[in-house]
């Protein structure tokens, strides 16, 4: 019999990974080894358990974010395969943790079912996508000349967040002309003239997270 999957949880909310270590109960080819719920616990807790597969969620409260937690698992040596778990799927968010290098990306609605398939997909090294994910990720590649860049939807995050030029600048270390000549090419694919209208056609396309 070969051994099991070994997992690691990482999630900031107690009642939502009591719901996951229950989803999990039953398989005999799991063994749930270790919990975290900051992004840092959880490189810390990668390092010391080893496991198989991490399921990483990507909003984690105070401290680094769940994609820049996967970036630094993935980063070590023997790294643990990550699958990102969690609520959000628009693409700021999805190409983000495709670009930390997660395996696989799955929404927490997604039927007990579908996340074992995509745990044991992930431990063999396959690629695991929830289905509205893998369709946002095959538009962009269809009609590439209207899609936003990953550069140009972080910039157009922290416009919804209320940022300056100079802020935003200081933020993604750029200077300010390339901001602005980001948000002149965000202007002219989603068809707007003002970062109001930018973030609310983002906002309704699913581009970025409601502010």
């Amino acid at each position: 019999m070969s051994a099991a999957i070994r997992i690691l949880l990482v999630d900031d909310h107690p009642v939502v990974r009591s719901g996951i270590r229950a989803m999990l109960l039953g398989q005999p080819d799991f063994e749930l080894v270790g919990e975290a719920a900051t992004g840092e616990d959880g490189v810390t807790e990668a390092v010391r358990l080893r496991p198989d597969v991490v399921l990483m969620d990507l909003r984690l409260g105070p401290g680094i974010h769940g994609s820049e937690a996967t970036r630094r698992i993935v980063a070590g040596d023997g790294a643990p395969r990550v699958l990102v778990l969690t609520t959000f799927d628009t693409d700021a968010d999805i190409l983000t943790a495709i670009e930390a290098g997660a395996t696989g990306y799955l929404l927490k609605d997604a039927p007990s079912e579908d996340l074992h398939a995509a745990i044991r997909s992930a431990a063999s090294g396959a690629s695991a996508l929830a289905p509205s994910v893998a369709s946002r990720l095959l538009g962009r590649v269809r009609a590439p000349e209207g899609t936003l860049s990953p550069r140009e939807l972080e910039v157009l995050g922290h416009v919804a967040e209320g940022l300056s030029n100079r802020q935003i600048s200081k933020r993604m270390f750029l200077s300010e002309t390339t901001v602005k000549t980001h948000l002149v090419r965000i202007y002219a694919k989603l068809g707007v003239d003002s970062r109001t209208a930018a973030v609310a056609v983002a906002t309704r396309r699913g581009l970025i997270r409601p502010s």
